[in-house]
């Protein structure tokens, strides 16, 4: 769910929610944060509304946890992350997002938890992965360390796109094969 849509109450995030699966045909929502959104998520669940979590790194709280940082390098807080997967997990998330943390970490909270992880910078061992499909297809110019591009697509658009525009600029497309008579 979009930043400041599920934030303010468990009543906002269950309309905002509805609303969201209704106009789009989602079958379910994504929320982020531990602990702290398990009320949340045991609101939305107890009305019908299918979660997934997310927890370690928090897109949508970069600016409070001071950019995209690898959480648990600091074994201490390990506990903390656990239990914020074990709580997303108690309230109802049908699998949980475990994103940018430590792999043993990663694994920790994989292990504790009965429902699925899906990870993205974290495990192997996760359940499940996930990446951006721009970063993985080559079609972003920034490339995290966690990604791996599976195809450099962004140069072939690139040579696309400035193949197609010549083509018009020389009158050249549409041609015959293009055109309806």
């Amino acid at each position: 769910m979009p930043f400041g849509s599920y934030e303010e109450s468990p009543g906002q995030a269950f309309r905002n929610a509805a609303r969201i699966m209704a106009e789009t045909g989602a079958g379910a929502v994504k929320l982020e944060g531990g602990s702290r959104m398990a009320p949340t998520i045991r609101f939305l669940t107890d009305r019908g509304i299918p979660v997934m979590g997310h927890v370690g790194l928090l897109p949508q709280a970069t600016n409070t946890l001071g950019g995209f940082r690898t959480q648990g390098r600091d074994p201490e807080s390990w506990a903390r992350h656990v239990q914020d997967a074990a709580d997303v997990a108690a309230a109802g998330a049908f699998a949980i997002v475990v994103e940018g943390v430590v792999e043993p970490l990663a694994i920790r909270m994989t292990d504790a938890v009965a429902v699925p992880t899906v990870g993205i910078c974290a495990s192997c061992r996760c359940d499940g992965q996930i990446l951006v499909l721009d970063d993985m297809l080559g079609l972003s110019a920034r490339v995290p360390r966690f990604v791996r591009r599976f195809a450099d697509l962004g140069v072939q658009a690139d040579r696309a796109i400035s193949d197609y525009a010549a083509a018009v600029r020389e009158r050249s497309f549409p041609d015959e094969a293009n055109v309806y008579r």
